[in-house]
């Protein structure tokens, strides 16, 4: 009785169970040998490549085929293999499966040294010499059926051609032809009227002429489709090149387009940044003007007014360093950063980009959601639409920004809102179409919120406006919150900067 709870036996490294054979470690790797060895045939023509493979194999197995034929007649009849005397039929033979080993093994040879189509052709040669000096000796009468002919018609027209096709049908026409003469002429045997030995003649010719024929049809339209395959494939490569290169530039073109809509929008708060640094200038020379004031009311005094002086100068530092942050042109990187201190971090700048007309009102939870994106982008959109706002009130208002969380959807909700003069039906449903601008020539370029909009679809969020004729705007971000981090749920205390 079998004990089903052994395990399956292990021959060398290799598990052997159900299904597999002992042999399978050794044989599997030779016959993957055996084919690589076989695929390495040095041929350029695709058809030829795909090819060589069987064809090798082919004469290979004619060769072994030959001798081990001649082996087999040797040990079964060696009185037959090795007669007394030699006649012709028997030297024929003997150098016949001699020429079929040879011209095998001579065209596999010439295979394997990048001469593809000449090792075919000096195959097909051969044999068909030594069919020729068979028919010649022995007569097409007794000779035995023989699948051969059609064999090398086949080799003949799908590996070689048409024209190497019709040239091996007239040769084996000519073998049949040479048989049934010696039949007729010089062979022993009882001798019969001389047209009597070729009355299977032009059975002969029309039937391979039929085979020859449906081979050359096959063949011919099987070429063509190869042909038009490899051109189409030609065709979809190029055009694939050209697609890549036509990705890349866009790309590029992407990248400038948000470098410049960052120079554009530093441009804009420029004036502002200007006005912030005179104020911390003023007040560094404040400080200094009153030096020997200071000096006599002592140390605290002293240090009350470098304390003065740093906070003036970080506020300067910390201005300076954002715009150069964000004005630095790189390819953009995703990056997990905090929602709400990338918005209240960017306040200084928006400060300046507003004036001090407009009132900006930012709430933010108080442990921001987690996003992960080009923090630089995320920035670029807030200023451009904050840039869109500032143009819609030049009298002045309000711009608020509000983060909520949208648990269900586990999406950030972003709302940019404006008092201004609002927008009409027609100007909403084109408002991120590049190129399209309400503002007067030299104000506007109509690339700022196409920019913004291509950024919130490649972050995989959405944006929509809602508005109206004098009744403000408001643009609604939605961005996915970065996977892992647990959405805010229930009430929420906000922390308010106006």
């Amino acid at each position: 009785m079998l004990d089903r709870s052994r395990p399956p036996m292990e021959v060398g490294k290799k598990r052997v169970g159900s299904g597999q054979f002992l042999g399978e470690r050794v044989t599997v790797p030779a016959l993957r040998t055996i084919r690589e060895w076989l695929d390495r045939a040095p041929t350029k023509d695709p058809v030829d490549r795909l090819n060589a493979r069987f064809i090798q194999i082919l004469m290979i197995a004619t060769g072994l085929q030959a001798l081990l034929v001649r082996v087999y007649y040797m040990l079964a009849e060696p009185e037959a293999a090795f007669p007394a005397v030699w006649s012709i039929a028997d030297v024929a033979d003997l150098g016949a499966d001699i020429g079929i080993l040879l011209g095998a093994w001579i065209g596999v040879m010439m295979i394997r040294r990048g001469r593809f189509n000449r090792g075919i052709q000096f195959f097909l040669c051969v044999y068909l010499l030594t069919l020729a000096a068979n028919f010649a000796t022995t007569g097409y009468r007794h000779a035995p059926p023989d699948p051969t002919p059609t064999l090398l018609l086949a080799i003949g027209g799908v590996v070689l051609g048409r024209r190497t096709l019709w040239t091996v049908y007239f040769a084996i026409i000519a073998c049949f032809a040479l048989g049934q003469l010696g039949d007729a002429w010089w062979l022993p045997g009882t001798k019969q009227n001389f047209w009597w030995y070729f009355h299977a003649l032009p059975m002969l010719v029309v039937a391979y002429l039929m085979v020859a024929f449906a081979i050359d049809c096959t063949t011919r339209a099987l070429r063509q489709m190869l042909s038009e395959a490899l051109q189409r494939g030609e065709a979809l490569a190029q055009a694939n090149v050209l697609l890549k290169n036509e990705m890349e530039e866009r790309e590029r073109t992407q990248h400038q387009l948000i470098h410049s809509q960052k120079l554009d929008a530093i441009g804009r708060a420029a004036s502002g940044v200007a006005h912030d640094f005179d104020n911390v200038l003023n007040v560094v020379l404040g400080y200094a003007s009153q030096r020997e004031q200071l000096a006599d009311l002592g140390t605290p005094a002293l240090l009350n007014a470098m304390q003065g002086i740093e906070l003036a100068a970080l506020r300067a530092l910390t201005i300076s360093r954002k715009l150069l942050n964000f004005s630095r042109q790189e390819v953009g990187v995703s990056q997990v950063f905090d929602a709400s201190a990338a918005v209240t971090e960017l306040t200084p700048m928006l400060d300046q980009l507003l004036g001090i007309y407009i009132q900006l009102e930012i709430r933010t939870p108080p442990e921001g959601p987690l996003l992960k994106l080009d923090r630089s982008q995320f920035e670029l959109m807030i200023l451009n639409i904050a840039a869109n706002a500032r143009d819609a009130m030049p009298e002045g208002g309000k711009f608020s920004i509000h983060l909520d969380i949208d648990s269900d959807a586990h999406m950030l909700k972003l709302t940019l809102a404006d008092s201004g003069m609002g927008m009409s039906e027609e100007v909403r449903a084109k408002v991120f179409e590049p190129f399209y601008t309400t503002k007067p020539f030299g104000r506007g370029t109509g690339l700022g919120l196409s920019v913004v909009a291509t950024m919130i679809a490649n972050a995989h969020g959405s944006i929509e406006v809602n508005s109206a004729p004098m009744e403000g705007t408001a643009f609604v971000i939605r961005l996915p919150i970065h996977a892992g981090e647990a959405a805010v749920s229930g009430a929420m205390d906000f922390q308010t900067s106006v």
